[in-house]
């Protein structure tokens, strides 16, 4: 797990027994999930836990590209990145899953999520004190 200079933040994934469909591979549903978790995660190490505290994630739109998948036993290194400010309470969060030594993405990921404030449940515009700590330097 951790993150680069260009704010991708990585973690590894291995497909269980559990993770796996007919078809001998990863399951569909589950590609989402793992998108799920590394955005939470990328969400809980690099943001200010205050943030953490005053604000929820919601998705509003997936978009998925499959390329390759992966059978059991298997690993795949998730990198996520943001490259767009947000726009008013969303922003745009992208996932590609590649084989650990390497190569083009086997599944690619565009998520738009939106930002809840904690305490009254609505849309929050996303402040730029949350947003820049993700967002690539300049």
């Amino acid at each position: 797990m951790g993150s680069d200079p260009d704010r991708r933040f990585r973690m590894t994934f291995t497909a269980g027994a559990e993770h796996i469909d007919f078809m001998g591979h990863v399951n569909n549903a589950v590609w989402l999930q793992w998108a799920q978790d590394i955005a939470t995660a990328h969400w809980e190490a690099v943001a200010d836990p205050a943030h953490v505290e005053a604000y929820l994630w919601v998705v509003t739109r997936h978009e998925i590209d499959y390329r390759g998948n992966i059978a059991e036993g298997e690993s795949v290194i998730g990198a996520t990145r943001i490259e767009q400010p947000p726009t008013g309470a969303r922003f745009e969060r992208l996932i590609d899953f590649m084989r650990a030594e390497g190569g083009k993405p086997l599944v690619s990921v565009r998520s738009t999520w939106a930002m809840i404030a904690r305490d009254t449940g609505r849309l929050q515009r996303v402040p730029q004190d949350v947003a820049k700590r993700f967002l690539p330097a300049e």
